[in-house]
């Protein structure tokens, strides 16, 4: 059988499985439509909310910036997984207590405004779509590879199967669907990490294999993999970085934005009481954490691969690394995978000196300039995006076919149940917040399960636009997401939840505040909503204010709605003595009943 055809197979029947479950759970009612019914089990929640947090940027995504930029990037690592346990620890059971549907729901009542109700609708409708582009981004490069099509197309199919279980099935059939997805996505990230891990250092759990000895150097990995890439000009892989306020911020925007992902916590409105909300974040921790400790290894063991591939002669050196350099693979050689790969445009090669052979180097490293120039290399000459380096793995590591079609079906779960949890949440707060409540109260539950799935349906193609013209990796884009949903929705969640002090004024001015400024220093640097071409600046680190990355500033945003808030609230009137007691109660959640539309 041809790998496309065991591709199809798996990825077919993984199709046939998400849509027979949205079929078999699909929604009867908008209780149905927005929180599953509010009776999931805590263990079925938690493998769910793991599979709708663990999206593209995690699976295919994340250990490629790890692989890339090793230690400096382990701060995708850090910030989501702390932001994930902020959320579970001071966020989701208060918020279940409340017993709304959506966070907007929560932020209209608790301060007692619809145009806080308003902004926050905005807020999150900014942050999900943002979000969705990373989502769309990674499934059109699954889908190109291994359905052998292109991106464009790719992004096309993403989207078409979204809208079959996600339109009609809405909340109910998501959760079940996602339940699947995880066991796929996980089966696929570990399998090939423990393969790729026995084969370089033969320890078959992938995080202890990071720190063991490769096999065929007879030295550390993490040591081999540095002394590979010094030879060819790059830092250390495990070297600290320069700019020590940029990682801050950026781990702390990752940790806010997490904490304030809509699609996230209204995961947790779906159990039947607050205690299930508590056992929910815990057992989503532990589903986390099984591809959270193998992404490292995965990053830095794709990295060797890589290197290796193009290298031959490095992979059992200990010593004379600069000879190896001086032979890189022959191009009319190249391996499977890489011709593979080329076919889709995410791997490109140029000939840059006409030996007919493949350099990868550092070229903006000018200390290597000269090496570079002793050994005739005119530039590096492969582009290799960092979103297929996982999808890559199983080739690179010459694994059996079906792996790679496990991991085709993995990485295009991880993708698609995300962006159904996403698009739900953008669903949710146009339907129910800004059309049943705000518009036109009167609706019929049938009129508010039509315009939930057409304005469903509308996320669907634009985020398929964003998607077709993304303002970076999967990852990146999705960390502009958490950078604007930590800016702006966090915070009020914070305040609505700890403080009784603030009112409807302040929130509305710190929400805006921290919303305009977040998305007005990434407009400059990454093109005005995200419009190539459009950008003020360009998106360099001399450009930057302080050194602060575009994709740090979340952080930063959060600072400044968190000071408008209390600064407004402090200087108008206190909220009406039965909010006040209303915050108090959410504040001690005991007892709370199944989610209401109230």
């Amino acid at each position: 059988m041809s790998q496309f055809a065991i591709n199809l197979l798996f990825v077919g029947a993984s199709f046939a499985l998400y849509i027979g479950i949205a079929i078999w759970a699909r929604a009867g009612s908008t209780k149905d439509f927005y929180v599953a019914g509010g009776g999931v089990h805590p263990i079925t929640n938690g493998m769910a909310t793991a599979a709708d947090w663990m999206s593209a940027a995690s699976f295919i995504s994340m250990a490629g910036l790890l692989a890339s930029g090793g230690y400096a990037n382990s701060t995708f690592l850090m910030g989501w997984t702390g932001g994930y346990v902020i959320l579970a620890m001071l966020l989701a059971p208060y918020l279940r207590k409340f017993g709304k549907f959506t966070v907007p729901d929560f932020i209209g009542d608790r301060f007692y405004s619809n145009a806080a109700r308003l902004v926050a609708v905005i807020c999150l409708i900014v942050a999900s779509i943002t979000y969705v582009i990373g989502q769309m981004t990674g499934a059109g490069v699954a889908f190109s590879r291994f359905l052998e099509v292109s991106n464009t197309w790719g992004i096309w199919i993403a989207a078409f199967i979204v809208f079959l279980y996600a339109v009609f099935g809405g909340m109910k059939g998501i959760t079940y669907t996602q339940v699947a997805q995880y066991i796929v996505l996980i089966i696929a990230y570990t399998i090939p990490a423990v393969f790729i891990s026995l084969e370089l250092t033969g320890n078959p759990i992938p995080g202890l294999g990071l720190f063991s000895t490769h096999t065929e150097s007879g030295v550390p990995l993490l040591a081999k993999l540095d002394d590979v890439i010094n030879a060819l000009g790059f830092r250390d892989y495990t070297a600290d970085v320069d700019n020590k306020l940029n990682m801050v911020l950026f781990t702390m925007s990752l940790m806010v934005g997490t904490a304030g992902l809509p699609h996230v916590i209204i995961r947790f409105f779906t159990v039947p009481k607050v205690a299930d909300a508590r056992w929910s974040a815990g057992w989503a921790l532990v589903f986390i954490a099984l591809l959270y400790l193998t992404a490292p290894a995965v990053g830095s063991m794709a990295r060797l691969n890589l290197m290796t591939t193009v290298y031959p002669d490095m992979a059992g050196q200990v010593e004379n690394y600069d000879e190896a350099a001086n032979n890189p693979i022959l191009y009319e050689d190249r391996p499977a995978w890489v011709r593979t790969w080329e076919e889709t445009g995410l791997i490109q090669y140029e000939d840059k000196n006409n030996d007919g052979r493949i350099q990868v180097y550092n070229d903006s490293n000018e200390a290597f300039a000269d090496t570079a120039a002793q050994r005739g290399w005119e530039g590096s000459e492969l582009n290799v995006n960092n979103d297929i380096l996982v999808l890559a793995n199983p080739e690179i590591a010459n694994l059996p076919g079906w792996v790679i079609g496990l991991i085709a079906a993995g990485g295009i779960a991880a993708a698609l149940s995300t962006a159904a949890g996403l698009l739900l949440a953008i669903s949710s707060a146009v339907s129910h917040d800004l059309i049943k409540t705000m518009i036109n109260p009167r609706i019929t539950e049938k009129g508010e399960m039509l315009a939930a799935r057409i304005s469903m349906a509308g996320a669907i193609l634009l985020a398929t636009y964003l998607g077709l013209n993304p303002p970076g990796f999967a990852a990146q884009t999705v960390a502009l997401a958490f950078g604007i949903a930590g800016a702006s929705l966090f915070p009020v969640l914070m305040m609505g939840i700890f403080s009784k002090r603030m009112n409807n004024v302040g929130a509305v001015a710190g929400m805006l505040s921290g919303l305009i400024a977040t998305l007005l220093y990434i407009f400059t640097y990454l093109g005005w909503f995200f419009i190539p071409g459009t950008n003020t600046l360009a998106n360099t680190p001399d450009n930057w204010i302080l050194g602060i990355s575009p994709l740090s500033f979340g952080a930063v945003g959060a600072m400044i709605n968190f000071a408008v808030a209390f600064s407004v609230s402090s200087v108008t009137k206190a909220p009406p003595q039965e909010i006040q007691d209303l915050v108090e109660s959410v504040r001690y959640p005991k007892g709370a009943g199944m989610a209401v539309d109230h």
